[in-house]
């Protein structure tokens, strides 16, 4: 005999996992933006005409 579905529950599990890989791409951005903001520093320095 087939479980009786608990759709709440299922939604509620699918927006977990939605909200938790929303999460970890805004943690990758934020990681990514960051290095991009520290490495213009050091390449700014490089390419001023001396």
């Amino acid at each position: 005999m087939p479980r009786k579905p608990n759709y709440g529950f299922e939604r509620s599990e699918r927006n977990r996992a939605k909200a938790a890989k929303k999460a970890e791409r805004l943690r990758e951005k934020a990681a990514k933006s960051e290095a991009r903001k520290q490495q213009p520093d050091e390449d700014a320095a490089e390419d001023t005409p001396e």
